[in-house]
């Protein structure tokens, strides 16, 4: 049952907005965008599974949901990053939604980072020290 499993907080690990590092562009010409999953903690991840959607509405009003993407990693080792999928900017308008989930040891762990709309923006860069670029960090 649900009330018997432990949710302990995360801890170390986050989602990152960054541009592609080949700086490809899309059909418009605007430049890709890479979604990493970083763990910054002294252990591995194992197991990572990550459900990527989007969902919202367009500029029209007209409500639009992405399909969902599914990504397994088998270990994510310490103080790594793993690159997750390529992020078109024609989607920033959406809330982006990364559903990490994760074991270590025989305990298990997840977390929904949502980059809402129009969140990844110049204004909300930052320095990212385990890639050593900028881009919009999600904790």
């Amino acid at each position: 049952m649900k009330q018997d499993i432990s949710f302990d907080p995360i801890e170390g690990v986050s989602v990152a907005v960054v541009l592609a590092a080949d700086q490809a562009l899309n059909a418009e010409g605007q430049p890709i965008w890479q979604v990493y999953l970083l763990n910054e903690n002294d252990f591995p991840l194992e197991n990572v599974i990550i459900n990527a959607n989007g969902y919202g509405q367009q500029p029209d009003g007209e409500k639009v949901r992405t399909s969902t993407l599914r990504y397994l990693f088998e270990e994510v080792p310490p103080h790594a990053a793993v690159p997750v999928e390529p992020l078109d900017p024609s989607l920033f308008h959406l809330n982006n939604q990364y559903w990490v989930s994760y074991y270590r040891g025989p305990q298990i762990f997840d977390k929904k980072f949502i980059f809402v709309p129009d969140s990844i923006v110049p204004d909300n860069f930052s320095h990212i020290p385990l890639l050593d670029r900028v881009g919009v960090l999600h904790s």
